[in-house]
């Protein structure tokens, strides 16, 4: 099979069912998002580590389930949710473990750390624009709340994952401390 089929060289691409839209559809934008975010995993990845790695691989995977939901339009007989509560439900327990051991959150913290906390912190500024991009799909073309929900309880879930893995690696956070302007 090759990888180039040059259907989409004037600007159109297919969706899941066999549509065809611009590449800049607001559909394919929500695609695109969620897929520079599932990269973004494979990065962090990079930093192989016993807790966070069976995370990272199960979210890739479920991200392309979660792609494929935003690829495929409501009314297409190939729609199907890519997530339910439980994965919602997941997300939060995990969250609440890793915060258990973490000190209280009494200051805005800056991205960064350790090379793992660096790189989770990036994967949650690009789970918010995935999250932005599909609520921008939502507003025009109906999609999953439970999709919604997971995508938010996502980002919360890469915050807390980059604190603590600042905490496993034994790296202080950084403070943001708020830059005074010269006279």
């Amino acid at each position: 099979m090759r990888i180039y089929t040059k259907s989409g060289d004037l600007g159109q691409t297919g969706l899941i069912g066999g549509d065809r839209v611009g590449k800049d559809h607001v559909r394919v934008e929500a695609v695109g998002a969620i897929d520079e975010f599932n990269a973004a995993l494979g990065i962090a990845r990079l930093h192989p580590d016993a807790y966070f790695d069976p995370w990272l691989e199960s979210l890739q995977n479920r991200l392309f389930d979660v792609g494929a939901e935003v690829a495929t339009p409501t009314d297409s007989r190939f729609y199907r949710i890519a997530t339910d509560e439980t994965q919602v439900t997941a997300l939060e327990a995990s969250i609440d473990e890793m915060t258990a051991e973490l000190e209280p959150l009494r200051n805005f913290i800056l991205p960064g750390g350790s090379a793992l906390a660096a790189h989770l912190h990036s994967c949650r500024t690009l789970c918010r624009r995935a999250e932005r991009a599909v609520l921008r799909l939502h507003r025009q073309e109906p999609v999953a709340d439970v999709t919604l929900r997971y995508l938010n309880r996502l980002s919360d879930w890469f915050f807390t994952a980059a604190r603590y893995a600042n905490h496993r690696a034994g790296v202080a956070e950084t403070v943001w401390k708020q830059e005074q302007s010269k006279p």
